[in-house]
């Protein structure tokens, strides 16, 4: 069994709160800039998240390269930083930290997390297999040492085929107590959510990483017959580096959807409307129209742009902005102001970037 007791996780985790998915702040000389790195913290803690997601892929899966060995300096500077943020709070927030590669490699990773007191480890499956059997042996291993949020990553950036069987007895892990949901694939995304249902375990948070329907997802029903009874759940956060940007608007955005749930009065057309400014944007965040090749570079655009980051470096220096991706980026946000948070950024940066 674990040694990160579920009793240890905030209840902000069950109930859905935003969890940016933390970029990398670097230096022109491709060094950590740890004052930067400090300020996105603040900035999410600031605008509300409820927790936040390092070392996954915003972060850059180079930083575990020997060559950069950024991993644990990366995430010992947010645990620290969250140490802070949680001295203000009445709940801290939820730490996830990202857990990769092979099983040995994923176990050490897992051990690192757990000792620097992080909640959780969002388990990716890139290149784990060759089958389920295989997969689901590396998830228990992992969740024998810290609590497991899975990760269905989309195939445009080497997410594997999971099958329903998969995520059924995935749901089975007792250290399984949540799951990011990130096919871009509607077909895929209702797969995990029946066999969730199917599971019958109501303690597993249930997070859209769905960057084509993050609205839309967040207001769902999904209802399922198993067991002989009708079971119904639903996607009450989100684990996403769109909401790595903009985040207090996200947060908004979030409390929304929730109140519409609350209400059970339907969804509102100015709701659907934000559903699809949302998804407009995220496509030239995330350059849907080259692939999703400048992703992590059209989040460092915006931070640049508020001033948060100081320049657009990447730890691969071929990776860099589509060409006309600049462009839209500014469209939206013209198109979409209701979107950004630029004000309330540049009301507290200097704060944020100080000691």
């Amino acid at each position: 069994m674990f040694s990160g007791p579920r009793s240890r996780i905030p209840g902000g985790l069950w109930r859905g709160v935003v969890i940016p998915a933390m970029p990398l702040a670097l230096d022109a000389s491709r060094r950590l800039d740890e004052r930067r790195q400090r300020a996105l913290c603040r900035y999410y803690a600031a605008a509300g998240a409820g927790g936040i997601a390092a070392g996954v892929h915003t972060t850059q899966f180079a930083i575990r390269a020997p060559a950069y060995g950024l991993f644990r300096p990366v995430l010992s500077l947010v645990a620290e930083e969250l140490d802070r943020a949680d001295a203000a709070r009445t709940e801290p927030m939820v730490r996830i930290g990202g857990v990769c590669g092979p099983t040995a490699q994923a176990v050490r990773e897992a051990e690192l997390l757990r000792d620097l007191g992080y909640h959780a480890g969002l388990l990716s499956l890139a290149g784990v297999g060759p089958d389920d059997e295989a997969r689901l042996r590396h998830c228990r291993a992992v969740a024998d040492v810290i609590p497991v949020v899975g990760f269905y990553l989309q195939r445009a950036v080497g997410g594997p085929d999971l099958s329903h069987r998969f995520w059924r007895s995935f749901a089975e892990i007792e250290g399984v107590v949540a799951i990011k949901i990130a096919p871009f694939d509607r077909y895929r995304t209702i797969d995990v959510m029946r066999a969730v249902c199917e599971s019958g375990r109501e303690d597993v948070a249930l997070y859209t990483g769905n960057d084509d329907n993050i609205v839309l997802d967040l207001v769902t029903p999904y209802r399922f017959t198993a067991g002989g009874r009708m079971v119904e759940r639903r996607i009450v956060g989100g684990l996403l580096g769109h909401w790595a940007v903009w985040t207090r608007r996200a947060v908004e955005l979030l409390e929304a959807c929730h109140a519409a749930v609350g209400r059970g009065e339907g969804v509102s057309e100015d709701l659907l409307r934000q559903a699809v400014a949302t998804t407009e944007a995220n496509a030239a965040l995330f350059d849907a129209a080259n692939g999703f090749a400048g992703c992590i570079a059209g989040i460092h655009e915006v931070l640049i742009r508020q001033g948060l980051l100081e320049g657009p470096w990447l730890l691969d220096p071929d990776e860099t902005l589509s060409p006309g991706q600049a462009e839209e980026i500014a469209r939206v946000g013209r198109d979409h102001p209701g979107l950004t948070d630029d004000a309330f950024v540049a009301s507290h940066r200097d704060e944020w970037l100080g000691d």
